[in-house]
């Protein structure tokens, strides 16, 4: 029998008695400890920003020489002030293009991407969805990752392999794992890639 689905599980009343704004914090904080994406004065990229707790971590990890962009399709409430938030399409690459120049941060050192397709329920269509979103964040780090690391969510599916082979081709390195603070009954896989 699956698990039932928790609301308020240890991960979720952490983050709220630590003043972070979603329990997916502790996935980016248990990926930095595990592959040292962050280091102080990075300027980072975050696709998918809502509601910005990886933004704050990011921001802490970088400190105030750093610097990090968040897009999302929603609002973000005010975080530091190495910290710009955009309401953005990431599907319209000209716009995203358009807001990593305004700020001075054409070529990232970092791009993370907690972005999810609104579930249907319907396996294989939320991972196709997946799939696409995360093909989007490539398409993204291709114009603008010269040189660094991109940290992306996918969702495991029978394509997932054929992906993982595009990414081979591009970077470095490219590993996937897990973490800890995934739900339990989530099929999330997180791809850490590095180009040198």
């Amino acid at each position: 029998m699956p698990k039932p689905y928790i609301v308020k599980d240890k991960f979720t009343i952490k983050a709220k008695n630590e003043g972070f704004r979603a329990r997916s914090v502790y996935k980016l904080f248990e990926l930095d400890q595990r592959f040292n994406i962050f280091k102080r004065g990075m300027k980072v990229l975050d696709l998918g920003a809502a509601p910005g707790s990886w933004l704050q971590l990011i921001s802490k990890s970088i400190g105030p020489t750093g610097f990090v962009l968040g897009l999302d399709l929603q609002e973000i409430k005010p975080i530091e002030k190495n910290v710009m938030t955009k309401v953005c399409d990431i599907t319209n690459l000209s716009q995203v293009e358009k807001y990593l120049n305004e700020v001075n941060i054409a070529n990232p050192d970092v791009i993370v991407s907690d972005l999810a397709p609104f579930t249907t329920g319907v396996k294989y269509t939320d991972q196709q969805r997946s799939l696409e979103l995360n093909q989007v964040v490539f398409e993204i780090a291709k114009k603008s990752l010269k040189r660094g690391i991109l940290v992306m969510k996918m969702f495991e599916g029978p394509d997932m392999p054929w992906f993982i082979k595009q990414l081979k081709n591009y970077f470095s390195l490219v590993q996937t794992t897990t973490v800890k603070a995934t739900r339990d009954r989530s099929k999330e896989m997180y791809i850490i890639c590095k180009k040198v």
